[in-house]
């Protein structure tokens, strides 16, 4: 039986002059897979993009098993040229199982206009996989709602082709380009480590980086400092991570698996001039520690939070106030860890821990 599903794989990490939010999503072990990953990064409700009812004899088609390479638990993304299709839909030219942020998520998982993410994870292709001709996506960034919420931002795919690629490709609006491939060769049994830096915004940057986890050699970089990271309309940007490809050519595809580990979604608000280091206010929740029957204050500038969000230490959003005073409610408060992130116009603040014990 799992042991503290969430509590060993979400933590959050805060640090004095600019606030950071971390989510983190570990295998621990054959069993509840799927309830592991819904409980980081949506708890309560359902990640999963996986075509398990068009195939019920296989069973769920995403599991854990222990890597020798790594020495850890690892997640296995499985997917077959028949029956599976996409998502349990009649969709009969592409498939998929991936996991992915969503509008339940947290909000601390999700993008918008203004925010610095970092994302990391690792993967594994097998060493005979094979690329559809038209596309194998294994991860991408997505807006939500707008004009363009059909078109990933930027995804990261493999191609066959002489030789087979990886590719980067990026679509402002509704058309996307390739802004840099590779021979896939190199990725090809071995473990890899990814970083994505994206800051979102009509004046962005992003940055990614690929390398052996063997060695830590490149194996594939890419950098933009003034890119378009916003699509109009948005409401918010999730990534999404697995096996994603196109039926059209499956003579050319086997059954497949990629293995992925140690997912991380790290926060990075970028502050305003008026809210840098120098002049944040020290913010504190008093009492704290405190009990569940009675008010906390907050000592916070007149004005300069406009909302409140509170989540326990499962990472669950437990309330969204728009603050009248600085005084918050926590009567029947279950005892616990609790954080609120402060917010001025999308702007994080703020976030302070309260123990109720």
């Amino acid at each position: 039986m799992k042991k503290s599903i969430f509590i060993c794989s979400f933590i959050l990490l805060f640090h004095i002059g600019n606030v950071t939010s971390q989510t983190v999503l570990n295998a621990n072990g054959p069993g509840n897979t799927y309830e592991l990953i819904n409980s980081v990064l949506a708890p309560g409700y359902d990640v999963i993009e996986a075509p398990d009812c068009a195939h019920t004899a296989f069973g769920r088609h995403i599991d854990e098993i222990f890597d020798a390479d790594l020495n850890t638990n690892v997640f296995r993304f499985n997917i077959h040229v028949t029956p599976d299709n996409d998502r349990c839909t009649s969709a009969t030219d592409r498939q998929r199982n991936e996991i992915k942020v969503y509008d339940k998520s947290p909000n601390n998982l999700k993008a918008v206009e203004g925010e610095t993410f970092v994302y990391k994870w690792k993967f594994k292709l097998d060493a005979g996989f094979q690329s559809s001709s038209s596309f194998t996506h294994i991860h991408q960034l997505k807006s939500v709602g707008g004009l363009y919420e059909d078109m990933p931002m930027y995804t990261l795919t493999t191609y066959k082709g002489t030789p087979d690629r990886l590719a980067l490709r990026y679509a402002e609006t509704n058309s996307q380009t390739t802004i840099k491939q590779t021979d896939l060769t190199p990725f090809k049994g071995v473990w890899v480590d990814v970083t994505e830096t994206i800051k979102y915004g009509t004046s962005g940057t992003y940055s990614i980086e690929i390398k052996k986890v063997s060695d830590g050699t490149s194996l594939f970089n890419y950098s933009n400092n003034a890119i378009i990271n916003w699509q109009t309309g948005a409401d918010f940007v999730r990534p999404k991570w697995g096996i994603y490809r196109s039926l059209l050519n499956s003579v050319n595809l086997r059954d497949e698996s990629v293995l992925f580990a140690n997912f991380s979604i790290e926060e990075n608000p970028t502050l305003s001039t008026s809210h840098n280091e120098l002049n944040r206010p020290k913010i504190k929740i008093i009492p704290n520690p405190t009990n569940n029957n009675k008010l906390v204050t907050i000592n916070y500038s007149p004005n300069s939070v406009d909302t409140i969000h509170i989540y326990d230490n499962l990472g669950r959003l437990i309330s969204s106030l728009k603050p009248h005073t600085n005084t918050v409610d926590v009567t029947n408060f279950k005892a616990g860890i609790y954080f609120f992130v402060l917010k001025k116009d999308t702007i994080t603040i703020s976030t302070e821990k309260l123990i109720i014990q």
